[in-house]
Parts: structure tokens; sequence; C-alpha cells
């Protein structure tokens, strides 16, 4: 068993071209023994977002809080608390903070994708 607090692992910064005020935290990891996903917490800023980008992988998403929107190839979805997403393999996205507070959120994806 795996037993990790999110207080231990701060978000850092994300310095990848396109991303605008986001910051991820790495919870559950292949370094923690996970065999076939990463677990991932994300803070974008008020007026942030990730990147628009595609991959060969599936986001599985979980909205802690914030408000959002979820823009793909496919059109928008706004979303908010409670909320789950999924981008599909190979669909261009990003996830905007469209609120006036951070945007926190839980992305579990393959360990490729872990990156």
């Amino acid at each position: 068993m795996k037993h990790v607090k999110s207080t231990d692992r701060p978000p850092a910064p994300i310095s990848v071209e396109g991303a605008v005020n986001v910051s991820k935290a790495g919870l559950i990891t292949a370094t923690d023994g996970s065999p076939t996903s990463a677990m991932r917490l994300f803070e974008v800023g008020p007026g942030g977002s990730t990147p628009y980008h595609t991959h060969d992988w599936e986001h599985v998403v979980y909205v802690v809080e914030g408000t959002g929107t979820l823009r793909t190839e496919n059109g928008n979805a706004g979303f908010g608390p409670g909320d789950s997403l999924m981008t599909a393999p190979n669909e261009e996205h990003n996830f905007v903070n469209t609120g006036d507070a951070p945007l926190r959120f839980l992305c579990i994806v393959p360990l490729k994708g872990d990156a």
C-alpha cells in the first residue's frame, strides 16, 4: 500500500510552452511503485491555462475546486467542482481557468503520459 499526503508534494510550476500560470504535483507516480498509471494534481491560477496540445493517451480528470472550460477540437465544455471529464487519445485540448480563484483538478494518465 502507498499513502501520500498532498501537502507532502507541493505543486511545482510548469514551464512548458503555452502553459500560463500552471503548476503540477505528482501524487502517485512510477516512483511510488504504480505499475500503470499516475495521478497528478494540477493548479491553474486565474487567467491561466494548460497548453493546447495532443497525445496518444487519455486524460481522466476530476475537478476539485474552481471553474473552467475544457477546450477541444470537438467543442468546449464548462465545468466546476465535482465534475469528471475525459479527453480521448489524440484529441487536441486544454484546460482554461475561467474563474477568479485557483482551478484545481486531479488528472490520471498512463505512466507514459506522466512527463
